[in-house]
């Protein structure tokens, strides 16, 4: 009876440990970027521009959005988009996978191509970037709920 009892609890705790293992494949549960957490969803008309780059002003009569948190498979992303004289001005990514070194080795090259490819269309209808399938769709997500909330192309 007492082995019995002892392989059981054994076996209990291995069960245990393996269901808690955290693989590099499961991505992040949150931001560990500071600053970006509480970035929410909003229109600031020809305001400073909330999070990461307050501080710098938006052009005059230019709209700065922060589009919705799209939760993707490795993670949150949410972009803010600057809107001037009717065209897109300006993408900013505000949160990007970051769970792992491969997340943010992809995202530094991902980032800065999905931004060029958003001014050059001046819409969420743009390429995903070849290697970032996952993090493109959620910038496309966020970004075209920002700019539904700007009313741009309407």
């Amino acid at each position: 009876m007492r082995r019995i009892t002892l392989w059981l609890m054994s076996t209990v705790a291995a069960v245990v440990l393996l269901f808690s293992y955290r693989t590099s494949t499961m991505g992040a549960t949150a931001p560990d970027t500071p600053g970006v957490v509480g970035a929410a969803p909003g229109v600031v008309p020809g305001g400073p521009a909330p999070g990461p780059s307050a501080g710098s002003s938006a052009p005059p009569g230019s709209t700065v959005v922060n589009g919705t948190v799209s939760q993707t498979r490795w993670g949150p992303v949410q972009v803010r988009v600057t809107i001037s004289g009717g065209r897109i001005t300006d993408v900013v990514a505000l949160q990007v996978p970051s769970g792992n070194r491969r997340d943010r080795e992809i995202n530094s090259n991902a980032v800065p191509a999905l931004r060029d490819a958003v001014l050059r269309a001046q819409s969420a209808d743009f390429d995903s970037v070849s290697g970032a399938t996952v993090t493109s769709d959620g910038y496309r997500r966020s970004l075209q709920a920002a700019l539904d909330a700007a009313h741009f192309g309407s």
